[in-house]
């Protein structure tokens, strides 16, 4: 049974958070992480600073290979990361015990939520934490719901869900809109950046499973 497991973990305690926090004053989301040979290369979404500010003290520091910029939306933009030898322990350590990252944001401290196939790849990926002395402050682990995962056409969490329905009924994607993601946020007792990543996600979700036919009928 998968199990999903949300944990905070502050910057200076892996790689990619140091990194990252060197870009100074951006609001920052991982959207995947895809392994690549022994490496890993992780996909960010920035938002709410100076990109150009973010670009080149990123770039400056000593273990990205490559920082490449390949969409802006609005206010966000989507990198790519390319690692030099260095290998990002905490991300690293995801992937191998083939944990899926669900949500993933922060500044200085940072907010993780992970799938594991089982209670077996949580337990390694918690042994694989504690050999390199990466220490998290785990807030909740659960198995994962069908509430979460099947009964939805779609294939949306339960937050996504939700988000998107507060957001119908307050009228945020009205023209001109009638909410705020603040508006939203305090609703819903998160932070703005939780409650964007959750419209994104979800709303991305839908619109994937409209174009490729893969939207499933409920109760027909």
């Amino acid at each position: 049974m998968s199990i999903v497991a949300e944990f905070t973990i502050e910057a200076d305690q892996f790689l990619l958070g140091r990194v990252l926090r060197a870009g100074g004053g951006m609001d920052i989301e991982i959207e995947r992480v895809v392994p690549a040979s022994k490496q890993v290369m992780p996909y960010v979404w920035v938002s709410g600073g100076d990109r150009a500010a973010f670009e080149e003290a990123v770039r400056a520091t000593d273990e990205v290979r490559e920082l490449v910029h390949l969409d802006t939306i609005g206010d966000r933009s989507l990198y790519r990361i390319g690692w030099d030898e260095t290998v990002e322990s905490l991300i690293y350590g995801m992937v191998e015990t083939n944990a899926t990252i669900l949500e993933a944001h922060g500044q200085d401290n940072w907010l993780f939520r992970i799938r594991f196939n089982d209670h077996e790849s949580l337990s390694a990926f918690s042994e694989y934490c504690q050999i390199h002395d990466i220490r998290l402050n785990v807030r909740r682990v659960h198995n994962l719901t069908a509430d979460e995962l099947d009964d939805d056409p779609f294939g949306l969490t339960s937050e996504q869900r939700e988000a998107i329905e507060l957001a119908l009924e307050k009228g945020y994607f009205e023209v001109p809109r009638r909410a705020t993601l603040s508006d939203l946020a305090e609703d819903l007792h998160v932070s703005q950046q939780a409650v964007s990543e959750r419209l994104r996600r979800g709303t991305q979700k839908v619109m994937q499973s409209l174009s490729d036919g893969t939207f499933r009928s409920v109760g027909r």
